[in-house]
């Protein structure tokens, strides 16, 4: 099992950063790999279910995330299957509680199963370094979308 962890500040509130981050739809916008999100299901505790399509390493994959765990403007965590079994948990504090600011941090935590198994551990390495360097990217254009008024 991989472990990718990532933190930024963005420049809004919390309420505003996690109604964004917790809808899927909007993960196509922030998230280069995502290349598809369907059926996307609201589910009664809060949260969602949808079908996704991911590339990988060259690689397409598709699978189901669900919203296994769900606090409103604090934590998600979302748990995929399929052609990429992963937990992926976003968490969203206020930055600087004393001066109140409108700031927050959001730390996204990604454990995940790489899917190649057959291409050794040359591959797995590369694969690994991509992964990370795409979370970067992914929480570099999670702060652009808040360097704007939302």
């Amino acid at each position: 099992m991989e472990k990718i962890n990532k933190e930024i500040i963005v420049n809004t509130s919390i309420e505003k950063v996690f109604k964004y981050v917790e809808n899927p739809i909007n993960w196509l916008e922030f998230w280069p790999s995502i290349i598809d999100i369907t059926d996307l299901q609201p589910l009664p505790d809060g949260g969602y279910r949808a079908k996704f399509e991911y590339k990988m390493a060259g690689r397409r994959f598709k699978g189901e995330g669900k919203f296994t765990d769900y606090a409103p403007n604090n934590w998600f965590v979302v748990t995929t299957k399929g052609g990429i079994s992963s937990k992926i948990t976003f968490t969203f504090r206020t930055f600087n509680e004393k001066l109140r600011s409108s700031q927050t941090r959001v730390t996204l935590t990604i454990e995940y199963t790489i899917p190649i198994p057959l291409l050794g551990k040359i591959a797995e390495i590369v694969i690994r370094k991509m992964n990370d360097q795409e979370i970067e990217l992914v929480m570099a254009n999670l702060r652009a979308r808040f360097l704007v008024n939302y």
